[in-house]
């Protein structure tokens, strides 16, 4: 008799250096403790997330796979074949929510297509934690991931979602490489409409949690804040 489909499970995990008991339910620890078979961002980081949560078994006999930016399509039936055989599989990404923002979206898609259950798990999301706290508009928002690094490119991109926003009424919301952060924040205050809104949400649910919303205008008058290094994201909505 063929065994019967294994359940991919998307196990969200801390956006920091922070303990999964403050940011993940304990359901959701119970499940990532009993897994064998997991598909991770990084190893290294995996194993170490796992540690800490005392996982059942010894980190070294679990069954670890590599799913990154890196990883080929062709790979993609290997990771989902313990799936097929009837393991369960926990994905874990880098911070937060595997599929959002996350290369492991693809197995997710591959899971869909093979007649595999896919359960998602409560954790913590910065995109839409800084949504929350932003007070802009949740009704229609749209998440662009990280804007072009040439700065002419990303001028006019910047320009772009700004008109957007001002049409669609929408949030517009992207990230940066955190070391490239302050150069991010000196284009928007610089292209950006004085009435438009911007929200800067910096190390969401981490010790140094900094959640500010303002008006371009309101933000020159402001001392820059310090986002070197410092995982940031950034939420603009245009105000006529």
């Amino acid at each position: 008799m063929a065994n019967s489909l294994g359940i991919l499970y998307l196990l969200p995990c801390p956006l920091g250096d922070m303990p999964a008991e403050q940011v993940l339910p304990q359901h959701v620890i119970n499940i990532a403790r009993k897994l064998r078979h997991f598909v991770v961002e990084q190893p290294k980081t995996a194993r170490q997330f796992l540690a800490a949560l005392k996982h059942e078994q010894p980190i070294q006999s679990l069954h670890i796979n590599t799913l990154n930016e890196h990883t080929q399509k062709q790979d993609l039936p290997t990771l989902l074949a313990p799936l097929l055989a009837g393991h369960d599989v926990g994905i874990i990404s880098e911070a937060g929510c595997p599929g959002i923002a996350d290369p492991g979206a693809e197995l997710v898609d591959l899971a869909h297509r093979n007649g595999v259950r896919v359960t998602p798990l409560v954790g913590p999301s910065s995109i839409l934690l800084a949504l929350m706290a932003s007070g802009l508009n949740g009704q229609c928002f749209a998440f662009h991931g990280y804007l072009p690094v040439d700065q002419v490119e990303r001028n006019k991109t910047i320009v772009a979602l700004e008109t957007e926003s001002a049409k669609r009424k929408q949030t517009q919301i992207f990230i940066e490489t955190p070391y490239r952060n302050d150069k991010l924040l000196g284009a928007l205050l610089a292209l950006c409409r004085p009435q438009t809104l911007l929200c800067v949400a910096t190390d969401i649910t981490l010790p140094g949690e900094h959640i500010l919303t303002r008006s371009i205008s309101q933000w020159k008058s402001l001392a820059t804040p310090q986002l070197n290094k410092r995982l940031s994201l950034f939420l603009v909505l245009a105000v006529p």
